[in-house]
């Protein structure tokens, strides 16, 4: 029987070969890594595309909802709103020489509403024997 087998043999050079490159020796190149990493490269580019095409139809399906759920609810889009107030803005500062007018939210004094004072508002939420007493004075 031999002193010394295939197997011990490859096992010896093997080991000498990484002693090299620990010891700073050149690795071996390998003549189609160029071609295997462009390979990697190309399915990771593909798997991207992918992923993106998979995102943007779940969005796709998602904005068919909600737009389901506006036409149902007669909601409309802040772009549409925001839209629709620029148009109308435009439309009233046509013939103006200055600039238009800033529009006064409902409620805030230009329309004709009963007014009440801090003292009725008040009154509504006190219990009725402290009303009894406030409204004999």
């Amino acid at each position: 029987m031999p002193i010394c087998t295939f197997t011990s043999l490859f096992i010896m050079f093997r080991a000498t070969k990484d002693m090299g490159k620990m010891l700073g020796g050149e690795e071996e190149k390998d003549p189609d890594a160029e071609r295997k990493e462009e390979e990697r490269q190309e399915a990771l580019r593909q798997q991207e595309e992918e992923r993106k095409a998979k995102y943007a139809k779940m969005e796709a399906e998602r904005e068919s909802i909600r737009q389901g759920i506006r036409d149902k609810y007669g909601i409309k889009k802040k772009e549409e709103k925001e839209a629709e107030a620029q148009a109308a803005m435009e439309q009233a500062s046509e013939g103006s020489l200055t600039r238009p007018k800033k529009a006064i939210p409902a409620g805030c004094g230009n329309e004709e509403e009963e007014e009440e004072s801090i003292v009725d508002t008040v009154m509504k939420f006190l219990p009725g024997p402290l009303q009894d007493m406030f409204n004999k004075k």
